[in-house]
């Protein structure tokens, strides 16, 4: 299963890690944040539940820059 987000990040290097973070999570197969566009895009493992892994992912990723947002 395949998902788009809108994020709220402020920088492209910010944007490079995090999404690097949201790869390495559990439950996540590949991710892509784009900077210019401010949308993540993420492919679910299969039979991995996307609610409780994007609850994982903004929890990891406030570790990389807290002042980020993924509007779930």
């Amino acid at each position: 299963m395949k998902k788009t987000y809108k994020v709220d990040v402020d920088c492209a290097a910010c944007a490079e890690k995090m999404q690097e973070v949201i790869k390495n999570t559990e439950g996540v197969k590949d991710a892509t944040l784009s900077f210019m566009t401010l949308k993540l895009k993420v492919e679910f493992k299969e039979g991995a539940d996307p609610e409780s892994v994007m609850q994982t992912v903004r929890k990891n990723c406030k570790k990389v820059e807290d002042d980020m947002e993924i509007y779930l």
